[in-house]
């Protein structure tokens, strides 16, 4: 029988020929929550690109198991959203349905209905006609979660869920990951707060462009793998200056 497990056959993903991660081998277990963690530049948010198709792999493979595309539910950074569309909350938790509705298709009561009830999981009651452009941060990853459990993915992917928001948000939306880990989801999440990860994810994959470790959170977090990420990381930015100076000489 297949699974869920999303298994990582020695990818490489590069930008210009230079590798912004190398030769990641292992799994991201079915029904695990597992934190992708390292240093600024290890390749988190490059190796996630990746996971839902976004990015197209240098070498290796990445097999999804049973899972198809629009099995998973993906959450880039805030950053990477235009929030200027004029989108209201309610269109935008919508956007969750495609897979009922299609590119074109009516929402029906039943999932207008559960349109409301994600909004009101996330504690957006009353929320439906706002622009977005006129939500605080908070307020937006809220109706983007919101949008995430009306999609009601198997597999869930979020690039930095919790950055500037506010602290009772955090813990809101923590509450709702662990709950799809309960559910059995497999739910992937980069993340840069260490105690954030020890607490919620059991399972961790320490990134430094390379894999310094995978596996349980306790050990994969220890001290000697943390200095490690630092070393290697700090080891590919030499590198990367020092191939860069090569070619300004050269031209």
């Amino acid at each position: 029988m297949t699974t869920a497990t999303i298994r990582l056959h020695d990818v490489t993903i590069a930008y210009e020929r230079h590798p912004a991660v190398h030769h990641v081998s292992g799994a991201f277990e079915e029904g695990h929550l597992t934190a992708i963690v390292g240093p600024n530049g290890a390749g988190k948010s490059t190796l996630v690109k990746a996971l839902v198709g976004e990015l197209p792999l240098t070498e290796g493979s990445i097999d999804r198991g049973r899972l198809a595309q629009n099995d998973f539910g993906y959450l880039p950074q805030a950053a990477e959203i235009d929030r200027r569309f004029p989108l209201a909350v309610a269109d935008l938790v919508m956007l969750g349905a495609w897979r009922e509705t299609g590119a074109f298709g009516g929402a029906t009561r039943t999932t207008a209905a559960k349109a409301r009830a994600a909004l009101s999981a996330v504690e957006l009651d009353g929320f439906e006609k706002r622009p977005i452009a006129t939500l605080s941060a908070g307020q937006f990853q809220r109706a983007l979660f919101a949008r995430l459990l009306l999609q009601d993915a198997e597999a869930i992917i979020l690039d930095e869920p919790f950055t500037a928001i506010d602290g009772r948000t955090t813990a809101h939306l923590l509450e709702i990951v662990s709950r799809w880990g309960n559910e059995g989801r497999t739910v992937i999440a980069v993340l840069h707060d260490l105690d954030q990860v020890r607490t919620h994810f059991p399972q961790t994959l320490l990134l430094a462009r390379e894999k310094v470790a995978w596996g349980p959170t306790e050990s994969t977090l220890s001290a000697s793998y943390l200095h490690k990420a630092r070393a290697m990381s700090e080891g590919w930015d030499e590198n990367a200056s020092a191939c860069e100076e090569a070619r300004w000489r050269r031209s």
